[in-house]
């Protein structure tokens, strides 16, 4: 009984760390437009989903949590570019994703001088034409310059 759940364990951590290799993110802060820029660069052949995925339609939407917000107050929600969107018969649903390169973009506002940190994570799904990963939590930080 333990070998097939450990079975089940590595293949999880497996298909994990090979979303890793899938898709790089990148944080940055953009002082013009006060603003934190989440820049996913995909590989090719496989797509990451919107924000805007219907429940209950099948895959995970990509979301951003953010923890810590030292002297930072966020405005709106995570903006996105227009998504491809498409029917997909894996899920019977139209889902919207993106190929290639894509940045979220989470304008903000310096509350206090001391503004520095902010923590939090993105929560994404990457699936190509055959197969899917499982969902990823991706811890990210950055600093703010005062």
């Amino acid at each position: 009984m333990k070998i097939p759940i450990l079975l089940i364990v590595f293949t999880c951590l497996s298909l994990t760390s090979l979303a890793q290799k899938e898709i790089a993110w990148v944080v940055t802060y953009n002082p013009e437009s006060q603003s934190i820029e989440f820049t996913a660069s995909i590989a090719k052949g496989w797509h990451l989903y919107s924000q805007h995925i219907a429940d209950g339609a099948g895959p995970v939407a990509t979301s951003f949590a953010f923890d810590e917000l030292n002297g930072i107050k966020l405005k709106g929600k995570v903006e996105e570019p227009e998504s491809i969107r498409k029917y997909d018969p894996s899920f019977e649903a139209t889902l919207n994703y993106f190929e290639g390169k894509v940045i979220f973009v989470q304008h903000m506002l310096k509350t206090t001088k001391n503004a520095s940190t902010i923590t939090g994570s993105i929560t994404y799904m990457l699936c190509n034409d055959t197969m899917c990963l499982p969902p990823v939590d991706a811890p990210f930080t950055i600093e703010i310059p005062n």
